[in-house]
């Protein structure tokens, strides 16, 4: 059974044949880097995808692409369908999340959707407003994804669940029923006690910025 459409509105594909998502000789599993940029940032006072000139989205895109991603999707929302208002890094697909306001889950869907139409075998999840996270968060974490028997694993700083997600195609669609209103892949991933979590403290801090540097907090 393919990943489900429940309300992305473009870019949306059919689950890859079994056994697809393998780059050639290396023998190392394809992954998709996903973006979510589709939030509005109520609280940042802009959508969080054009945050300093975009410098969030590019932090974000690179650090999937030189994490070994590829290819890389962006998912839209409150900016509108069409990709004109954002700067897209070159090389990179968007997807926009129709019911983006929804909350998260939309674009998670939207996001895996699109990562149906790719031959990747797993799919490595990215928040846009985590901007100090680097390629090198994303290389540990594919890495013990890509080694586990779940597929499943996740960065952890500091105790504190983060990102990347990274979750092998088998878990896709089941995945993308449970995400629902604010909750992306926390409904589905909270029961799998096979899911591996990354210590990244060394690399990254992993927070999400919700609020203008200049705010006081």
């Amino acid at each position: 059974m393919g990943v489900p459409n429940h309300g992305a509105g473009t870019e949306q594909g059919a689950e890859p044949a079994p056994g697809a998502g393998r780059a050639g000789a290396a023998d190392t599993p394809a992954c998709v880097g996903i973006v979510l940029a589709a939030g509005a940032g109520t609280r940042y006072g802009m959508p969080k995808v054009l945050a300093e000139d975009g410098a969030w989205l590019r932090a974000a895109v690179t650090a999937l692409r030189d994490g070994g991603c590829d290819p890389i999707i962006v998912v839209l929302g409150a900016t509108g369908p069409s990709p004109d208002i954002v700067d897209l890094p070159l090389g990179v697909r968007h997807v926009w999340a129709a019911d983006w306001a929804t909350g998260l889950g939309a674009s998670f869907r939207a996001g895996l959707i699109a990562a149906a139409d790719t031959a990747a075998g797993y799919a490595a999840i990215m928040p846009v407003d985590t901007p100090d996270v680097g390629a090198d968060v994303v290389a540990r974490v594919t890495a013990a994804a890509f080694a586990a028997p779940s597929g499943l694993a996740r960065a952890v700083f500091h105790n504190t669940p983060g990102h990347p997600v990274v979750l092998a195609h088998r878990h896709w669609t089941t995945a993308c029923k449970e995400a629902v209103g604010d909750s992306g892949a926390r409904t589905y991933l909270s029961g799998k006690n096979d899911m591996v979590c990354v210590t990244c403290d060394d690399l990254a801090t992993g927070n999400d910025r919700d609020y203008p540097a200049s705010a006081a907090r």
